[in-house]
């Protein structure tokens, strides 16, 4: 007969239990979640441009003073980075996605009340961009865990609802305040982005726990003779046969014991029990926050690549509404146009997971290619005249955002970088890094306009980061290899340092030990 543990049954609030990644189940939930929490933090981000002429004439302020509420948000949010990390390993992802939810919704419908500009620094800069760390960071980490070789595809698929986001939200936006103006507009962005709560409550943590499947030992063996037959099973059996020396299994023989005990009466089963591995020892406490990734030469290329590249990332998509009304654009026509830019990142974001998802291929030369092609349609943004040239710009520069931008942190996650293991510590170590570009590009794009009468010269100077983001890209894979190469050599010498040389007969060994242990024995 055979009796067969199974599984107790958790409440939702417990983690998912699984013996490898599912790369499935609950994964899919995440992967919803994960897309309204991209939706309401990026989406709402990159349609904040939707509101730069309106703030710029309430508040009688230039575009250098505007953009920083951008750019204030983007440095608290990427600088907070690490206390994302270290508060969801302390408190779980779930709790800290549901309290980065409130802190977005609060600074956005509390900045609708603001007097001046100083008050959407502090509401939407630092209230709204801590919430948008504690949001964003956990919802990706936790979904990279729930798959693997699927990994790229659905998070590049999931990250799309940033680009619907902005395709549905910047005419949206745009018609609202033509109803109720902008400030009673961006209460209801506020209050729609609450709705992140919902999203935080559905992370259920995932543990990883292997299993193995194990015979019951027959319940009559009394634990003395099972000591008895270990202490045979170590002599050989020459030295059993030719020392002369008498092998007893009796328990009476055992030291310290003077009665066996009783065998079991009950019936002899076959039984079969599912249960877990718990003969290792119990794994390290995890930390907090791991700088040991700042040992790596491959992470650290890799963070100066986010750092230059997140150059590009933003200002285009806030000034490219500014841009086309330069041009006699009308404002209906400009929304059209980061729409368009939008549905095309949509595009830009799947096909980059669908080609990353193919197997065997080397993902950080595809992100390497799509990041020169980004630099290219930044570059070709200056020399749009009218309103289809400027739209082709937008759908080429879209297209190619969504192939880096979904999935430059999952690729954190590859051997080439620092693989899944050290993923959540390195993601928070790596948006911080991103941090001082995301506070100082739009402002250096508004001061360059500002100087130069000329929206060309913002898209210059994110085309110019984005180039030096590349240079930095390139190198990871050579630091990579080498530290690969210089691990094996150090694990090669420090094996021939300790272990011995065997004999080349060790059996002679034992033949000889044993026949010095009889000539012993019978001395005495």
């Amino acid at each position: 007969s055979k009796m067969t543990v199974k599984a107790v049954k958790m409440p939702c609030t417990a983690p998912n239990v699984y013996p490898k990644v599912p790369d499935g189940g609950w994964g899919w939930t995440i992967a919803f979640a994960f897309f309204f929490v991209e939706a309401l933090t990026y989406g709402i981000i990159k349609s904040f441009g939707v509101f730069f002429n309106d703030l710029m004439e309430s508040f009688d302020e230039t575009n250098s003073r505007i953009s920083w509420i951008i750019s204030i948000c983007v440095f608290v949010q990427t600088f907070t980075a690490p206390l994302s990390t270290v508060l969801s390993n302390r408190f779980g992802h779930r709790l800290v996605v549901m309290a980065g939810g409130v802190l977005i919704s609060t600074g956005m419908v509390t900045a609708s009340f603001a007097r001046n500009v100083v008050d959407m620094y502090i509401t939407i800069g630092v209230i709204s961009g801590l919430g948008y760390c504690l949001s964003f960071l956990p919802t990706v980490t936790i979904l990279s865990q729930y798959f693997d070789k699927r990994r790229s595809l659905v998070t590049a698929v999931a990250s799309t609802g940033e680009c619907f986001a902005v395709f549905s939200f910047a005419p949206a936006i745009t018609a609202l305040k033509e109803q109720i103006g902008w400030r009673y507009s961006l209460l209801s962005v506020g209050v729609l982005q609450l709705s992140i709560v919902i999203c935080g409550s559905l992370l259920r943590p995932i543990v990883i726990k292997q299993q193995e499947e194990v015979k019951a030992q027959p319940p009559e063996e009394p634990t003395e003779t099972k000591y008895m037959l270990e202490n045979e099973q170590t002599r050989t059996s020459i030295e059993s046969i030719d020392s002369g020396v008498e092998i007893t299994t009796s328990p009476s023989n055992v030291p310290g014991k003077t009665k066996a005990e009783p065998k079991s009466e009950e019936p002899k089963e076959n039984v079969q029990i599912h249960v877990e591995n718990n003969s290792t020892p119990p794994e390290p406490k995890t930390k907090l926050l791991d700088f040991s990734v700042m040992r790596d030469y491959s992470f650290i290329c890799y963070a100066f690549f986010g750092l230059f590249a997140t150059l590009g990332f933003f200002a285009p998509s806030l000034y490219i509404i500014p841009l086309s009304r330069s041009l006699g654009i009308g404002k209906d026509h400009s929304a059209y146009i980061l729409s368009a830019m939008a549905i095309a990142e949509v595009f830009g974001r799947i096909s980059a997971g669908w080609v990353l998802n193919k197997k065997p291929i080397r993902k950080i030369y595809i992100e390497l290619i799509c990041v020169v092609l980004l630099s290219v349609a930044l570059v070709a943004f200056p020399f749009a005249s009218e309103f289809w040239g400027l739209m082709t710009c937008s759908i080429f520069f879209g297209f190619m955002l969504g192939t880096v931008a979904g999935t430059h942190i999952p690729l954190l996650a590859e051997d080439d970088v620092v693989g899944i293991a050290k993923m959540s510590s390195a993601a928070g170590v790596y948006v911080f890094i991103q941090s001082l570009a995301g506070l100082a590009g739009p402002p250096l794009a508004g001061v360059l306009v500002d100087t130069t009468q000329n929206y060309s010269s913002a898209f210059y100077s994110c085309a110019a980061g984005m180039v030096l983001g590349a240079v930095f890209l390139s190198l990871v894979r050579p630091c990579k290899a080498g530290l690969c190469r210089r691990q094996q050599q150090c694990a090669e010498q420090s094996v021939a340092e300790v272990v011995p040389d065997l004999p080349e007969d060790f059996i002679e060994m034992d033949i000889g030990k044993a026949e010095n242990s009889g000539k012993g024995c019978d001395s005495v």
